[in-house]
């Protein structure tokens, strides 16, 4: 710990949070939303420390901060804030303290010594059961051609019913598709081969579609009015257009078609490793995620439908 004895010692948390934000607007030339947002950040953190300390803080009490003070900080307002929140705080917090030393010579160690907050990486947004066949079934209803038509109901029967990428679907030829009876193989990220069975509902769409694709067995499985290789972009767009027509949520995204598929497979009572196989996770902890889900989805039914879910 440094400069309890300078004469930045004696100046208020408040005064040195004005000269650090004037310096970061002017100096600096932070963006007037980002010097914003990091005032009303150390605007929080010094009134913490005004109850915490008993009194308004000064240069000295920043410079005598200890863990535990910062620490203390951060448990206060995780019940409204969660970990990406707080390291954002904390990331104002570090660099308010870095201004103080540069420019009055308060040295702590201590913000850069605690351990930043790790935020969870967010759920897999996975759509209800009926919204993904919504989706798989009534997706070419609009459609301009019934080849279009058929295209677009066998990719989403494809994506829904084996958990497929949306680029790993796009980069399959006709050739790719195995005999009857076989399974799927698909070559995911980094090259790595998984084996994917095809349902018949699968199957069915497929061949409905070739019946109307114009090119030879080498040529890609999903094309476009072209007859290039189909554009995701395409894919999303229609996707789009289709749930706000249909008033599906605006998370019916082609990937939250192999997010449901991972959810409805778990809670039908596939295992985790069996999932993680199909889906090409390296790890089962990517995996793991989806039990997150269906945790997330039963506790919203039971908070929906429980007479005692509102009591306290």
């Amino acid at each position: 710990m440094g400069g309890a004895g300078g004469p930045a010692s004696r100046l208020s948390g408040v005064a040195l949070r004005a000269a650090f934000l004037s310096w970061l607007a002017g100096e600096r030339r932070a963006a007037a939303k980002t010097t914003e947002t990091y005032g009303g950040d150390l605007a929080e953190f010094l009134g913490f420390l005004t109850n915490h300390l008993g009194h308004e803080p000064t240069g000295a009490d920043l410079a005598g901060l200890a863990l535990a003070d910062l620490r203390a900080y951060l448990a206060a307002i995780a019940a409204n804030a969660g970990n990406a929140t707080r390291a954002k705080k904390l990331s104002a917090i570090r660099s308010f303290y870095r201004f103080l030393r540069l420019r009055h010579g308060i040295a702590n160690e201590a913000p850069g010594l605690i351990v930043t907050p790790r935020a969870r990486r967010p759920l897999p947004r996975a759509l209800t059961a009926p919204d993904a066949r919504a989706v798989v079934d009534a997706i070419g209803d609009d459609a301009a051609t019934l080849a279009i038509a058929a295209r677009d109901s066998a990719l989403m029967a494809l994506l829904y019913g084996a958990g497929l990428r949306i680029n790993e679907a796009l980069s399959l030829d006709i050739a790719d598709l195995p005999p009857e009876g076989a399974a799927l193989i698909v070559c995911g990220k980094g090259g790595k081969q998984r084996v994917i069975p095809l349902l018949p509902i699968i199957r069915t769409a497929l061949t409905d579609w070739l019946r109307h694709h114009p090119a030879a067995p080498d040529s890609p499985l999903f094309i476009g009015a072209r007859g290039a290789r189909l554009n995701a972009g395409v894919v999303q767009k229609r996707l789009r257009d289709f749930r706000r027509a249909n008033g599906l949520p605006e998370h019916a995204t082609p990937h939250a078609l192999r997010h449901s598929f991972a959810t409805h497979l778990l809670a039908g009572g596939a295992d985790l490793r069996s999932i993680q196989e199909l889906l090409g996770h390296a790890s089962l902890s990517t995996t793991q995620r989806y039990t997150d889900v269906d945790t997330a989805q039963l506790l919203a039914v039971w908070q929906s439908a429980h007479p005692r879910a509102g009591a306290r």
